[in-house]
C-alpha cells in the first residue's frame, strides 16, 4: 500500500470514529462524513437545529497535499493531530494548516 492510500485510510478511520461518537451522543446535531478521494478532501460536518438557529459547521477538515496531511479545521477536544500521531503518522508529515505560515515554525509539526 502506498503512503497516500495509507493516509486516506487512516483519515477515514479517524473521522468515522468521531462520526460514531456524535451519533451515539445525545447531541441535537447530526454528523455527516464527506470523503472526496479524487481531490483528497475529508470532512466531518455537524448539522442540525438549536431552537430556531440552524447549526451547520465543519468540525474537522483534513486534506492530503504534497504528501502530507494538512489539518485545515479542528474542533476536537484533544486535537486531531493527537489521533494521527497515535496511528503512527509522524509530526513531520502533519501540517497545522489552520495556523498562518509564519506561526507554523513555532509548532512541533511540519511548516508545509
Amino acid at each position: 500500500m502506498d503512503r497516500s492510500t495509507y493516509y486516506r485510510q487512516i483519515i477515514k478511520d479517524i473521522l468515522a470514529e468521531y462520526h460514531q461518537l456524535n451519533e451515539k451522543s445525545e447531541s441535537t446535531t447530526e454528523s455527516c462524513l464527506v470523503f472526496d478521494e479524487l481531490h483528497d478532501q475529508y470532512l466531518l460536518l455537524l448539522l442540525g437545529w438549536r431552537y430556531d438557529e440552524r447549526i451547520k459547521s465543519v468540525m474537522i477538515h483534513l486534506r492530503l497535499k504534497e504528501g502530507k496531511i494538512w489539518i485545515e479545521e479542528d474542533w476536537t477536544e484533544e486535537g486531531i493531530a493527537t489521533d494521527l500521531l497515535h496511528k503512527g503518522i509522524s509530526k513531520e508529515e502533519i501540517v497545522l494548516g489552520f495556523h498562518p505560515p509564519h506561526v507554523r515554525q513555532y509548532t512541533e509539526f511540519a511548516i508545509a
